[in-house]
């Protein structure tokens, strides 16, 4: 259902994807980026990485729902 609709609004696997390696790329940026305003203090810093890492698999999850959902396309028609 979600996949569907997503795909009607227009999204590609490819757009998932891209969003899964862009999330990687922030992940460490965001780790750096704050590790510097933390100074010494790390566990938040590590936190930050953390969580933004956490939306990869998600994005490449999706990734893969709207591939196999962009096959199949021709044959719901």
């Amino acid at each position: 259902m979600i996949v569907k609709m997503l795909h009607d609004k227009g999204l590609k696997a490819e757009h998932a994807y891209c969003a899964g390696f862009a999330s990687i790329g922030l992940t460490v940026v965001s780790w750096l980026g704050s590790l510097k305003a933390e100074g010494r203090g790390m566990d938040r810093a590590d936190r930050w990485g953390i969580f933004v890492g956490e939306w990869a698999p998600t994005f490449f999850a999706l990734g893969l729902a709207l591939a196999n959902y962009e096959e199949d396309e021709p044959a719901r028609i």
